[in-house]
């Protein structure tokens, strides 16, 4: 895993909010991918920051778009096996 915080950010989505909430996670650079998902949550984050810190001052910017319900986040803490290959330790 690159140094630095790697985040699972589930979102929860208000009805009719999805493109405008799509659309203003796509424009944050920390995002590194975005998945429209069925269940509990309506989209998932990766988001790479450099630091806890930075992943802090991301979620308050997160949380101010409108149209977002809530967000639940889990930090990586350690990689086992990426794009189908182990990962060496």
């Amino acid at each position: 895993m690159p140094h630095g915080v790697l985040v699972i950010l589930n979102v929860v989505v208000q009805s009719q909010m999805l493109e405008k909430v799509t659309g203003a996670l796509e424009k944050f650079p920390e995002v590194t991918d975005l998945f429209e998902v069925t269940g509990e949550y309506d989209l998932v984050a990766i988001i790479q920051t450099e630091s806890i810190v930075e992943f802090r001052k991301l979620t308050h910017r997160v949380l101010r778009i409108e149209g977002i319900k809530g967000t639940n986040s889990m930090i990586i803490i350690h990689t086992l096996k990426k794009n189908g290959k182990m990962v060496a330790e």
